[in-house]
């Protein structure tokens, strides 16, 4: 059995999480492909939207994994989740799947809450975050209101600096949300620690993503 994993994001911290996370729900001797291009992400930020372009080589990512045996496909980053939706009928074309790493992470949130809180350090990320939620929102019959984290100056930071600013920001709304959800799978780190200083629910991707693509798996058959 093979898997692909596709990063647009290539931060050490990301890697490890969602390699870390995979390794634990599926067999051993699953053959794993780290497929990386962080121009695309770079692309993204510097135009403050998916370009056709980046999304041209995103897909084009997805086509090399199937082309190299892989049996499910995992995209790692939120900012190009809408392109992964839109891949979804080649994904089912070509029996392949493209499985979201923070969709079901986003409905896990509207399912434990009403006013959801979205942590970001990239405007980019935002958006197609806030997308997913409300589109699973609407799935799930449910009205949420979401509110914007944007984590300003994160960037060049080590970790421990890092959690002092995630709590910074995340003090000044945890009074008024009922969950936080990390909208970047590389803040997964600072997730208990989040909580703890907190107390309210907090969410982020990478274990609902490992559990979604061993789900895509056991759909198949494979597992």
């Amino acid at each position: 059995m093979k898997v692909a994993l596709v990063y647009t994001s290539t931060t050490p911290e990301l890697i490890e999480l969602v390699e870390k996370e995979v390794s634990q729900v599926l067999p051993q001797g699953t053959v794993v492909i780290s497929n990386q291009d962080p121009s695309i992400l770079a692309e993204v930020r510097e135009a403050g939207y998916v370009t056709a372009p980046a999304a041209a080589r995103l897909v084009g990512m997805y086509m090399k994994a199937v082309s190299d045996g892989a049996d499910a496909i995992l995209n790692i980053c939120s900012s190009v989740g809408e392109v992964a939706d839109a891949a979804q009928d080649v994904g089912k074309y070509t029996g392949i799947p493209i499985v979201r790493i923070d969709e079901d992470m986003c409905r896990e949130a509207v399912r434990q809450g009403v006013r959801i809180g979205v942590m970001a350090t990239l405007p980019t990320t935002l958006a197609p975050t806030k997308n997913t939620i409300m589109r699973v929102a609407r799935e799930m019959n449910k009205h949420v209101e979401l509110v914007d984290v944007l984590v300003d100056g994160a960037f060049g930071l080590d970790q421990e600096q890092f959690k002092g600013l995630m709590t910074k920001y995340a003090r000044e709304v945890c009074d008024s949300v009922d969950v936080i959800l990390f909208a970047q799978g590389s803040m997964a780190y600072c997730e208990e620690y989040i909580h703890q200083q907190c107390g309210k629910p907090v969410l982020s991707s990478p274990r609902f993503g490992a559990v979604a693509l061993k789900e895509a798996l056991v759909k198949k058959g494979l597992l």
